[in-house]
C-alpha cells in the first residue's frame, strides 16, 4: 500500500483528482468505480473544477458506483444517484448512459444484483476504483460480519451506520435499513484502488483497516490483500497509525 498523509484538505483533494485525471488522460475510456460520502467530494469538486479548464474529459469513459440505497426514490436529494448528480455527473461531459448506480428501487433485487455483476463482468474490470471507509471498517457497505459476500448483494445495515448516515436525513428512522452493494470480490478487482478517509472519527477503522489482521470483522482489512492501492488520509484519520 502507498499511504500518503496531508495537512491539508486542498492537497488531498487535489492528489486524488490527478490519480484519476492521469489515468483519463492516458486511457480516456477508462472504467471508474465511483463512491458516495464526505471524503470523495473534494476530489470529485477537483475534477469538475479540471474539467471545465479543458484539462480532463469523461467524454468516453464509464463508471459504476459502489451502493445505492433499497427503497428510496432515485431523485431523493440523500440517494445515490442525486449525490453523484450533483457532485460530478452534472458537471461533466460524461455520456449519463455510462454513468451506473445500483437501482435500489427494483422489483427483483436479487435479479438486479446479478444484472449489476454481469454489466462489471461485461465491460470491466474497473481501473481505478475510489473508496471511502464507514468508521466500523466497511466498505461500500460491506458491513462487518462472521462472512462477506463476493458479489452484489442485498444488505441489512448495522445500527452503527444508521446512526453515520442519518446525518443526512431528518431522522435516524428515516435511514433506509437496507442497501445494494458491490461485494468484496468485485471491489477488489479493480486494477487499482484508491482509498479516500477524512475525519479522526475514521481513524480507529484506518488503524485497523490498515495495521490490523486481515478479517471480515474489518472489511477494509482485505484491502491489504490487494497489489494495487493507495490511501489518501487527512491527518485526523491517520493519527492512530505507527
Amino acid at each position: 500500500m502507498n499511504i500518503l498523509k496531508f495537512q491539508h484538505e486542498e492537497d488531498f483533494a487535489a492528489t486524488g483528482a490527478n490519480l484519476i485525471a492521469s489515468l483519463l488522460q492516458s486511457n480516456p475510456r477508462a472504467v471508474l468505480g465511483l463512491a458516495t460520502g464526505s471524503s470523495p467530494v473534494g476530489v470529485y469538486e477537483k475534477l469538475v473544477e479540471m474539467h471545465r479548464k479543458g484539462n480532463v474529459s469523461f467524454a468516453k469513459a464509464s463508471s459504476y458506483n459502489l451502493d445505492e440505497y433499497v427503497g428510496l426514490p432515485v431523485d431523493h436529494p440523500q440517494s445515490y444517484r442525486s449525490f453523484m448528480n450533483e457532485h460530478l455527473f452534472n458537471h461533466i461531459d460524461i455520456d449519463p448512459a455510462r454513468t451506473h448506480v445500483p437501482n435500489g428501487n427494483a422489483p427483483d433485487l436479487a435479479a438486479e444484483c446479478l444484472a449489476y455483476d454481469k454489466l462489471l463482468e461485461d465491460n470491466g474490470p474497473v481501473d481505478l476504483q475510489i473508496l471511502g471507509i464507514g468508521s466500523n471498517g466497511h466498505i461500500g457497505f460491506n458491513e462487518p460480519d462472521a462472512s462477506l459476500s463476493s458479489g452484489t448483494h442485498v444488505v441489512d445495515l448495522l445500527e452503527e451506520t444508521l446512526e453515520a448516515n442519518a446525518r443526512f436525513f431528518e431522522r435516524v428512522e428515516d435511514v433506509p435499513r437496507q442497501a445494494v452493494t458491490m461485494g468484496i470480490g468485485g471491489i477488489l478487482k479493480a486494477k487499482q484502488i484508491v482509498l479516500l478517509v477524512r475525519g479522526e472519527e475514521k481513524a480507529e477503522a484506518v488503524k485497523n483497516a490498515l495495521e490490523g489482521p486481515i478479517t471480515t470483522q474489518c472489511p477494509a482489512s482485505l484491502l491489504q490483500s490487494h497489489p494495487n492501492v493507495v490511501v489518501l488520509l487527512d491527518e485526523g484519520a491517520a493519527k492512530w497509525l505507527k
